[in-house]
């Protein structure tokens, strides 16, 4: 089975909040993936959802060994966040109703799948990614959270993270999706740039990180740079030229667990003059 547009991901993790009801969170993810599937597929439901030895791995979808019938979940019993964890089982949720099909063996999915789930490397991983955004963090209740012209502060982030039981960069996607201000979320390792992401109004202003063009340098008075903002979120104001032309607010948080500075750049409101070249 192909899926050609990411839509029906959409479309399937909104009929699951209508029919199990999407205003208590965080969502249940193995209890609504045993119950939908058990009523929806009776004779190849979701049989387990439990933490395993995944070396490699954050996730599994598994079809039962032969003999037996259904599916299982599984996510890698050495992960210690709980937000990361529940992304995972909505990620396979959503491999199982989208693809099984088209992978009847299964699917393993490893770490870039979900600390980059929105990216669009690779359409399967990117459709179970929507999915599992949509099913724990529907949008009209992020949007009740943080209205599109609020200006978030990592605090009100933070809360969206607890609130859907996500790692705070899948809530900061989410956020940067629909948001009216300009921001940039950037993810850093090692003094460079994994990826970024930038919302549409700060792209549409030309504040942006060309990642795929090859390594960007963090600055290097920046906190993503430090070690000392390992215990907490910490903000810098920055001047122009420094994370880019013009002034930006700087809010990081290290992770020690994944080795990696998570960094949300608010931008002014009203972008610079424009300069020709």
């Amino acid at each position: 089975m192909r899926w050609n547009d990411w839509s029906r991901s959409s479309e399937c993790a909104h009929i699951l909040n209508a029919a199990f009801g999407a205003d208590h969170f965080p969502i249940d993810v193995p209890a609504i993936a045993r119950e939908y599937s058990s009523k929806k597929y009776p004779n190849d439901p979701i049989a387990l959802v439990s933490g395993d030895n995944l070396p490699g791995f954050d996730g599994a979808l598994f079809k039962a060994p032969t003999g037996k019938r259904g599916w299982a979940i599984f996510y890698n019993n050495r992960i210690r966040s709980a937000g990361r964890i529940n992304f995972t089982l909505g990620h396979e949720f959503g491999h199982y109703l989208l693809h099984r099909l088209a992978f009847p063996e299964g699917i393993r999915c490893g770490e870039r799948d979900f600390i980059s789930w929105e990216s669009s490397y690779g359409q399967v991983e990117h459709q179970a990614n929507v999915f599992a955004a949509n099913l724990l963090m529907p949008l009209d209740d992020f949007r009740r959270q943080i209205p599109a012209d609020a200006t978030a502060d990592i605090h009100l982030i933070q809360h969206c993270s607890e609130r859907y039981r996500v790692s705070l960069i899948a809530a900061t996607l989410r956020w940067l999706a629909y948001t009216e201000k300009r921001a940039i979320l950037v993810v850093s390792r090692d003094g460079f740039i994994l990826w970024a992401r930038s919302s549409e109004f700060a792209l549409k202003t030309g504040a942006y990180f060309r990642t795929k063009a090859g390594p960007i340098a963090i600055p290097a008075t920046s906190l993503a740079a430090q070690s000392a903002v390992a215990e907490g979120p910490a903000s810098k104001e920055h001047g122009p030229g420094i994370w880019q032309k013009e002034a930006v607010v700087e809010t990081t948080v290290v992770s020690e667990l994944y080795d990696f500075a998570f960094s949300l750049l608010m931008l002014p409101d009203e972008p610079p003059p424009f300069e020709p070249s």
